[in-house]
């Protein structure tokens, strides 16, 4: 497999664009443009910045990293991953001190894309990342609760860190505005039942009208953006910071924080969105794309940006199916940003709370996190939770080193414990093996994969590379030297057998060893393929085959 091209998928999908194709893209990137407004203000608030710098993200990031992206349909801008993070840097160190740790992020992902590093995101554990993102939307829910309840804070309460909060919350929670809490209910009630009628109508833009229309037309007692923030509705203008050593030296784990973490999300919406358009994106590609849309979004007032999975789902569903969907929802937000600005100081700030508590909610995943929770090996979910609460007690960086060194440590020893308990080989590696798929005759409407190995974060890529062919019926995985399974491979089986399942294609098992055997009926998935599909041997798995596709 030669070396990924580092050329945007923009210049290629461009030799067969049609004009069918870009009237699509436009109405996709009106509709992306509506759906990012209320949240790029939200996300700017959360991250202790003033509204418009929100939009400005959108903008700015977003046209740059649809420019050079290696994602078809990508759209990028603010997230709530970053949020707490930028508050932080933005409460400690000042705009400068952001400007500078985002640059160092943008030159860091540029440099991963030249030296090819994409692959490397995937030795991050599935439980890392569940278990932070959820940690995110945990810090995020509680750093709302202040303008959803319309809390009063003394002068001089420090509310950095997400323990501070709490203890702010608790103690100033006789001053709730009952007011607030009604315009915040209001509006939560609308982002929760109006996807059930419609899902042409951003419920966000709903909830934004129904908070404005009850502060101003009911003349309720409520803070509103205009209240707290100065906001500017011109475009944004070229700002470089004050660079010297210092600050560097100072900036440089923040930025390396930021780089890693818009490394996973952006590629992590990449592979989601794959899976939706039958695509394949360019990661190393991608990640140059990052870097450059993180310095231009901070050079013109922004924050820090990645690839936004919502915002590119709902690109997808819109029709949008090149880089020009997420260029013209940069544009649209620029005529926004010039006519619509003023109008943001309405609105009230127990909306911008309830939108971020349903992106919070969005967000956390709490549906895998409780099915890990449930069905994975101790190890991982140690890792999980560790993730989990580290993130939320400290911060992402704490709770990323410690996660991968737990991961490490706990993986070796899982090994080491296999190969210690056994005692024994699965099987001869021999030339004359008579169990050599060589020696058998397999139908053309079967394909047989055999696995061999542990399978576990490091390695459980491999099985996203298993293909399936227009003519496949069945898919035999043979997995007699697999002795260890852990749950991102688990994770990775189940996404293989969802696409089996879309192409019409029965999934069988060759040979499963103990412990594998053990994590697949944990999860469910033995269950999920049918007892009979799981065959002790590999000529049980092709006449298996056989029988289904001729009987």
């Amino acid at each position: 497999m030669g070396k990924e091209k580092l050329k945007p998928k923009l210049f290629s999908v461009m030799k067969s664009y049609t004009k069918d194709q870009f009237i699509k893209d436009v109405i996709s990137g009106i509709i992306v443009a509506i759906i990012a407004l209320p949240l790029s203000i939200a996300l700017a608030l959360a991250s202790g910045v003033n509204p418009e710098q929100g939009i400005y993200t959108a903008i700015v990031a977003g046209f740059l990293i649809s420019f050079f992206g290696g994602s078809r349909v990508q759209i990028a801008g603010p997230t709530a991953a970053f949020a707490t993070i930028v508050a932080g840097i933005v409460a400690t160190s000042g705009m400068d001190g952001l400007i500078v740790a985002t640059f160092i992020a943008g030159i860091i992902l540029i440099l991963m894309g030249v030296f090819r590093l994409g692959s490397l995101i995937k030795f991050i554990p599935y439980t890392i990342t569940t278990g932070f993102t959820a940690g995110i939307a945990v810090t995020i829910f509680i750093g709302q609760i202040k303008d959803f309840l319309g809390l009063t804070y003394p002068a001089g309460t420090e509310t950095i860190e997400t323990v501070d909060k709490v203890k702010a919350i608790v103690a100033n929670f006789p001053t709730i505005n009952f007011q607030a809490l009604i315009v915040g209910g209001v509006c939560l009630l609308i982002l929760i039942i109006m996807p059930k009628f419609t899902e042409i109508i951003p419920p966000s833009l709903i909830a934004v009208l129904a908070g404005i229309a009850m502060v101003k037309g009911l003349g309720m007692q409520v803070n509103t953006i205009g209240d707290l923030y100065e906001i500017s509705s011109g475009l944004p203008a070229l700002h470089l910071p004050a660079l010297n050593f210092s600050i560097i030296r100072k900036e440089f784990s923040d930025g390396l924080t930021i780089a890693v973490l818009a490394a996973i999300e952006s590629l992590l919406s990449c592979v989601v969105a794959d899976s939706m358009i039958n695509s394949k994106h360019k990661s190393n590609m991608e990640l140059v794309a990052q870097g450059i849309g993180n310095i231009g979004s901070v050079l013109f007032g922004g924050i820090p940006a990645t690839g936004a999975i919502a915002r590119t789902a709902a690109n997808i569903k819109n029709g949008g199916r090149t880089p020009i969907a997420g260029m013209v929802h940069s544009l649209v937000l620029v005529l926004v940003l010039v006519l619509l600005m003023p109008y943001a100081a309405l609105i009230p700030m127990p909306t911008i709370a309830a939108i971020l508590f349903m992106v919070a909610y969005n967000m956390s995943g709490w549906r895998v996190f409780k099915h890990l929770c449930e069905t994975a090996p101790k190890s991982d979910i140690i890792v999980l939770v560790m993730t989990f609460v580290l993130t939320i007690v400290f911060d992402l960086v704490v709770a990323i080193e410690f996660g991968m060194l737990a991961a490490v440590i706990l993986f070796i020893k899982r090994m080491s414990e296999e190969a210690e308990v056994k005692g024994w080989k699965y099987f001869d590696e021999m030339d004359d093996d008579p169990d050599s798929i060589e020696l058998r005759q397999v139908p053309k409407y079967v394909r047989v994969y055999e696995i061999s190995g542990p399978m576990f974060f490091g390695a459980a890529d491999q099985i996203a590379a298993i293909t399936i062919k227009d003519f496949t019926k069945c898919l035999v995985i043979r997995m007699r030297g697999v002795p260890a399974l852990d749950a991102t491979a688990m994770h990775s089986l189940e996404i293989l057998h969802e696409r089996c399942q879309r192409h019409n294609v029965t999934m069988i098992l060759s040979h499963l060893n103990e412990q594998p055997r053990a994590t697949m009926e944990k999860d469910g998935f033995i269950q999920l393929i049918g007892e009979e599909n799981v065959c002790p041997h590999i000529d049980d798995a092709i006449a298996r085959a056989v029988k289904i596709v001729e009987g």
